[in-house]
């Protein structure tokens, strides 16, 4: 059954077109996945669909009474009083008095006294006559299900709470259609986890923006793909969808080729050609403006961003090395007895719940902030580059020229100047942006802007805290094999589970009350050795409604290190059989029998130790490649 159905909608908004004549129906049941870049305007499509924004032309049809409810990427900030009151918000009817029954309660179990319980008894009877009875039981069973306190305040509560408190409010008319903005953006990594479980077995249909590649691969049955105004039904889960995806762009980049070298010598027979040799031709010059005008209204696909570290002179072997550190607030300990040591080329994530101090950890090592016990030591030669998970570094009062290369007309690159408008087009900025303030900009757009920041900078260590917030998948997967390739130090934090599996070497994961650990490897490799989770905070829900699931079974995956040992394995073998050959052409000259027997003795013993390593290597490959079809 369709419940909502465009046919033709456009959207311009003055500027670029973000939607061009896009038709698509969302049907019942169905979990559909939007993706395009930054700015394609997948936001505005989900506005066109909740109502929220009107098209420019075309038709919206919503099937009469279907139900659709939101999730922005944004956190009001005006949204106050208790979870239940913000929950409660979620509903047209009675949430007044459903809000106010529920403070009365409250003040009626503290207080007492007769005119609370007259108040009371009115109360009661405006609810009945509302049918607020009905109501009240699926606000706290929806409070129950998404193990939320309904009487803390919401201000107080973390960013990921905060999201998973709306999330509730947006769930308790029970939608028929429920649009999700980028739902991870700062949850942790066990947020994200119970959020992937949750749409998993949500039973509505689910229209999502994200950008966490676990989360897609999980939820989304068919893919939307918003590009340069278009909008391309894929009808397929994830995985399918990029591999059909990359044959499509391989197909088109070709009929494009051949249809520009077509047109080349087109235009070199109209230059060259003879007057009358025109004339005779008409019908070839009407074609070859027909061509003319096909390319001008093509739509070719934007360039990706550009991205080039600047690696400054190498550091010390030794980049930090920590010792005891222990660090904490109001009496509540952050670091507890940490000690590690951190060499040139390693890169190391760090993983654990919103708050547990993975950014007061990095400042420690920086020597931003001293500990209140132990002590750091850091290597020679370092040069750090900075990116902060709230993008401060960047001034809002400033234009993105100002902030990239502080007000020169060129930025250093590998000891070569380079003009700034050029390098600011490499992170697809238009020239005329170049003097305008970054409040201007979008949150993906900022993302981006600090990276040109950062990248702008010679550094042999890069500091990252959460730098895949608003970043599109495109992008995000560029600054992945930047990393990869790095050849200095990297410190990560991140919740995206894909982006620390393909990136980091090791993790220091926050396991609770200042304890952190350090693992080899990454995502998968953390989780597959953890120690089993703490159970939520007191704050997130009544223990009474939480109720216990078997845990999910974890496909164990290659990791980035152990593909990098994959690939290497060939090569290795290649030269311990070309040893073995060598050796055994030695042995079947008669002359190696004339030499000592101490060195005949120590060819068949390297002989057996090769043998011995091959066959280990051999199984060790069988074992990887396993891994890696998984």
């Amino acid at each position: 059954m369709i419940l909502v159905s465009l046919q033709d909608v456009c959207v311009t908004f003055g500027g670029p077109i973000l939607l061009d004549r896009a038709s698509v129906n969302i049907e019942q049941g169905e979990k559909v996945c939007l993706m395009g870049r930054n700015g394609a305007g997948k936001t505005t499509f989900l506005k066109v669909i909740s109502g929220e924004v009107i098209a420019d032309s075309g038709e919206v049809h919503r099937r009469q009474e279907t139900r659709v409810a939101s999730l922005s990427q944004q956190v009001p900030r005006a949204l106050r009083g208790s979870v239940f009151d913000v929950v409660a918000g979620g509903l047209d009817r009675a949430a007044g008095l459903l809000a106010d029954y529920h403070r009365l309660t409250q003040r009626i179990t503290r207080e007492g006294g007769e005119s609370l319980l007259k108040q009371f008894e009115r109360l009661q009877q405006e609810l009945e006559a509302a049918g607020g009875w009905e109501l009240q039981q699926r606000v706290e069973s929806t409070l129950g299900r998404m193990k939320l306190d309904g009487d803390i305040p919401f201000e107080t509560l973390s960013a990921g709470l905060k999201r998973r408190v709306l999330l509730a409010r947006a769930l308790l008319p029970e939608p028929d259609l429920l649009l999700l903005d980028e739902p991870t953006n700062h949850l942790d990594i066990d947020a994200i986890t119970w959020l992937e479980d949750f749409l998993a077995g949500y039973e509505g249909a689910l229209l999502l923006v994200t950008h966490d590649r676990f989360l897609l691969r999980r939820t989304a049955t068919r893919i939307l793909e918003l590009d340069r105004g278009r909008l391309i039904d894929w009808a397929c889960g994830y995985a399918t969808f990029l591999e059909r995806r990359d044959a499509l762009v391989e197909t088109d980049a070709k009929k494009r080729a051949v249809f520009d070298k077509k047109l080349a010598a087109e235009e070199a027979w109209l230059r060259h050609g003879l007057k009358a040799r025109r004339a005779r031709n008409e019908g070839r010059v009407r074609a070859l403006k027909e061509m003319r005008e096909r390319r001008r209204a093509r739509l070719d696909r934007p360039g990706a961003v550009q991205l080039q570290a600047q690696e400054a002179e190498r550091s010390g072997k030794l980049v930090l090395e920590a010792q005891n550190v222990s660090h904490g607030f109001d009496d509540r300990p952050l670091i507890r007895n940490f000690s590690t040591t951190i060499l040139r080329g390693d890169k190391v994530g760090l993983v654990g719940p919103n708050g547990s101090g993975k950014t007061t950890l990095l400042r420690i090592l920086l020597g931003e902030e001293e500990p209140q016990q132990g002590r750091v030591r850091r290597g020679m030669r370092l040069q750090v580059a900075y990116f902060d998970q709230l993008r401060a570094r960047l001034d809002d009062q400033k234009s993105l020229r100002d902030n990239v290369s502080d007000g020169n007309d060129t930025v250093m690159m590998n000891g070569k100047p380079r003009h700034i408008i050029g390098y600011l087009k490499d992170f697809l900025f238009a020239p005329e942006q170049a003097r305008s303030p970054i409040r201007l900009l979008s949150g993906g757009e900022r993302n981006r802007l600090a990276l040109a920041r950062l990248f702008a900078r010679p550094a042999n260590v890069l500091v990252l805290d959460e730098p895949t917030n608003d970043l599109d998948v495109e992008t995000m997967e560029l600054v992945e094999d930047l990393l990869v390739g790095y050849q200095g130090t990297v410190l990560l934090v991140s919740h995206d589970r894909a982006f620390l599996n393909n990136v980091v070497t090791s993790i220091l994961a926050f396991e609770g009350n200042g304890q952190i650990r350090e693992y080899v490897g990454g995502y998968d490799d953390w989780l597959s050795k953890r120690p089993t989770p703490p159970p939520p905070d007191a704050r997130s829900g009544p223990a009474k409604t939480v109720k216990s699931r078997p845990p999910r079974q974890q496909v164990r995956k290659i990791t980035f290190k152990e593909n990098l040992e994959l690939e290497a394995l060939p090569e290795r073998i290649e030269n311990l059989e070309a040893e073995q050959t060598r050796l055994y052409a030695l042995m079947a000259d008669p002359a190696f029998y004339r030499e000592e027997g101490s060195a005949i003795a120590r060819t068949k013993a390297r002989l057996d130790a090769l043998a011995r390593e091959l066959e280990e290597i051999y199984r060790r490959w069988e074992t990887l490649e396993a891994l890696r079809d998984r």
